[in-house]
């Protein structure tokens, strides 16, 4: 097998940092592969193509939590309309508000700080998907 130029991760965040949302495609499985990989999981191949999200998406399961110190936030997991589920939060309503069904976009969240002094990369977070959009 030769060897690849970079990482899953590397490209994958690579993609966030324009502001997209990257998944893998196996076309021996022909599906939606995610978390970023170098193997299929469901043939063993190496064989893997990326491909972009719409970024639309439903609330699979969601759950509160409540840190010692700050605000509570939800924890979501996402079913992207591509074919993959992936952990996440849900943006701009109060994390109680947060309802199994619920149609969601990605966005990308940009935490605050420079990269290079070792602050969090960017991840991807969703928001309600609004009336009519």
């Amino acid at each position: 097998m030769e060897r690849i130029a970079q990482s899953p991760l590397a490209i994958y965040q690579q993609y966030l940092d324009k502001g997209e949302l990257a998944y893998q495609w196996s076309p021996e499985a022909n599906r939606a592969v995610f978390y970023p990989r170098v193997i299929c999981p469901y043939t063993g191949s190496n064989r893997l193509e990326w491909r972009v999200s719409a970024g639309l998406g439903a609330v699979y399961a969601t759950t509160v939590t409540h840190p010692r110190e700050g605000a509570p936030y939800n924890v979501a997991l996402i079913d992207v309309d591509e074919g993959f589920r992936l952990m996440s939060r849900v943006e701009g309503i109060a994390p109680e508000a947060v309802k199994i069904g619920m149609r969601v976009k990605f966005r990308v969240h940009r935490p605050k700080g420079d990269q290079a002094s070792g602050d969090e990369p960017p991840y991807p977070v969703f928001v309600p998907l609004g009336e009519g959009a």
